[in-house]
């Protein structure tokens, strides 16, 4: 006979879930929560705890079992509605779900409201980034996708690539990125990520970017939508920005990385 857990287990994969919390399995099974924890136990690989100090849990099927977890796809909206936080797959993963990434993810980025740390085991890499104001951050639904996934526009992508550089590699790698993006990108949605982000010195490296990536009518949405008068930031941070460095006047940026685009 089943235990109550494995049968749990089979309703959650029946209808399309892969992942489930200790609250949720107590309360379907009636099972008290040493006892849930001792039939969990008894399944071995089959389910996977996220992290030591959480109850929440993977199903692992046999097609998933290589990879020691399901793929983030399919459990992240999941966990993040049990968390009760907003979240949304951001930066150098974003770009790669809108097919404009140059280069191979090997982890999934997501951002959050607080800081949260990072998820390693199996061949499982969440690395999360904060956003205090992330409520007014644009994004969408993945298409297709075998659960719900929030990831952000590419407008929303693009801004954020800049504001995190100094995390993923420099301003250089995040224009990178950027770039392949560019005819996937709308001015009308550009002026709303603009105005809900409402961060100035990003935005001026970002329109330094479009405008030296040939982007025009993007670089001037970011013109017409910056103040007239605003201070010189540095293209790079974490590089020392030296007085005789030339400065670009549209977007008021000194150019103190080598190369950008």
């Amino acid at each position: 006979m089943q235990g109550s857990a494995k049968q749990f287990i089979e309703k959650q994969l029946g209808i399309g879930i892969v992942s489930f919390s200790m609250d949720a399995l107590t309360k379907a099974t009636g099972l008290s929560e040493i006892a849930a924890k001792n039939q969990l136990l008894r399944l071995g690989e089959l389910v996977v705890r996220v992290t030591p100090r959480q109850s929440y849990f993977l199903i692992v099927t046999p097609e998933h079992r290589m990879m020691g977890a399901p793929p983030v796809d399919l459990w992240l909206d999941d966990y993040f509605t049990w968390l009760g936080r907003p979240y949304y797959v951001a930066l150098q993963s974003a770009a790669a779900m809108h097919g404009a990434s140059p280069q191979a993810v090997q982890e999934t980025q997501v951002i959050t409201d607080a800081p949260i740390r990072n998820i390693r085991f199996s061949r499982v890499r969440l690395s999360f980034f904060t956003k205090s104001h992330i409520a007014k951050s644009l994004t969408q639904q993945v298409p297709n996708a075998a659960a719900p996934l929030k990831v952000s526009t590419p407008e929303t992508t693009a801004l954020d690539l800049v504001r995190y550089a100094g995390s993923l590699g420099g301003i250089e790698r995040a224009a990178e990125t950027i770039q392949p993006m560019l005819p996937l990108m709308r001015v009308g949605e550009l002026r709303k990520t603009l105005a809900a982000e409402n961060e100035l010195a990003s935005a001026q490296r970002l329109g330094f970017i479009f405008k030296h990536a040939g982007a025009d009518k993007l670089a001037k949405a970011v013109a017409d939508w910056l103040p007239k008068t605003k201070k010189n930031v540095p293209l790079a941070l974490g590089i020392t920005a030296e007085r005789d460095m030339p400065v670009e006047t549209t977007f008021n940026v000194i150019i103190n990385a080598m190369r950008v685009i």
